[in-house]
């Protein structure tokens, strides 16, 4: 039997011909194959895996992973694109209803029985403002769809995708900060992405931006936001991700009424988890069936373990 390593309570799960552990370490020296969320996979974690040749992601991100380390002990890395697409998108869209809305505040004060809630209301409608989208992938352009039936122009910039095939408008990264009412992150964290949202970005924005980042907290420099919240020139932020992860409790952007900060639940619906915990089982299988995984991130892996390189 293959050791299949789970790093969350999963309960009542069967694979055939396959055992499962987790989610403790106990039995990482015999695992073959892992199924893992966010957890930092380095050096050290490889060495007390010495048996591993799968490491399966339950998301699309794979920055906490270590993937030249990976590559260099023959450990396929995979990913499930698809899994979180739904869910994540959704969550963006309803932080920015919700910011756009000020359902926090209106919430609080009605809390509060303060009275005058029509004539103090700061809404906002979406209809005719444009949403930038940085990043144009699975769930940016799921976003883009939702956007736009609510009336909204849709910008967005990838510079990797040049003509998408629904037609969104691509621009340029200045003109996706000047043009943008609501700023919607949707790209993954490399070398030139970190920090990349920072006080000069900031400045090339329009007044009263709102701000979605659904993606990885890094992208953002937050001592910059708190500053543009300050100043006024960020109007809202609507943040499921942060750097660092989760934010200290005494963290100024936890206790302000246009902030609303999650703590990176946006993948995490029902369905969501089901969806990526069963692409990622679906993966490990075919690792250990020795068939090339259809979502390889390392892709220049040539694994002794596969019979099928070309599956």
């Amino acid at each position: 039997m293959s050791v299949i390593h789970i790093d969350r309570p999963v309960h009542d799960l069967v694979i055939e011909d396959h055992e499962i552990v987790g989610p403790d370490d106990s039995r990482l020296a015999d695992t073959v194959v892992a199924i893992v969320g966010g957890r930092r996979w380095d050096a050290a974690m490889f060495d007390r895996t010495p048996r591993l040749i799968g490491l399966c992601r339950t998301g699309i991100g794979v920055d906490a992973v270590d993937l030249a380390e990976a590559t260099a002990r023959g450990v396929a890395v995979t990913n499930t694109p698809d899994g979180p697409t739904v869910s994540t998108a959704e969550h963006a869209i309803a932080l920015m209803f919700a910011l756009a809305k000020t359902i926090g505040p209106h919430a609080a004060r009605l809390r509060r029985a303060a009275g005058d809630y029509a004539d103090r209301s700061t809404a906002i409608e979406l209809n005719g403002l444009t949403l930038g989208l940085f990043g144009y992938g699975r769930i940016a352009r799921r976003v883009a769809a939702i956007a736009s039936a609510v009336g909204m122009r849709v910008i967005a910039h990838d510079p990797f995708v040049w003509s998408p095939e629904d037609g969104t408008e691509m621009v340029d990264f200045e003109t996706l900060c000047a043009d943008s009412d609501v700023l919607s992150l949707h790209a993954p964290l490399a070398p030139d992405t970190a920090g990349l949202f920072d006080a000069s970005t900031f400045e090339t924005c329009r007044n009263g931006l709102i701000v979605i980042n659904c993606a990885r907290g890094g992208l953002v420099d937050h001592d910059a936001l708190v500053a543009a919240l300050d100043s006024g020139h960020v109007a809202a932020a609507g943040l499921d991700v942060t750097e660092p992860e989760p934010l200290p409790p005494g963290h100024t952007l936890l206790h302000r009424a246009n902030v609303i900060v999650t703590p990176h639940i946006a993948s995490s619906t029902v369905v969501g988890r089901a969806r990526m915990l069963d692409q990622a089982i679906g993966q490990a299988l075919l690792i250990l069936s020795g068939i090339r995984p259809t979502n390889l991130v390392n892709s220049e892996l040539l694994s002794p373990h596969w019979n099928d390189l070309e599956a």
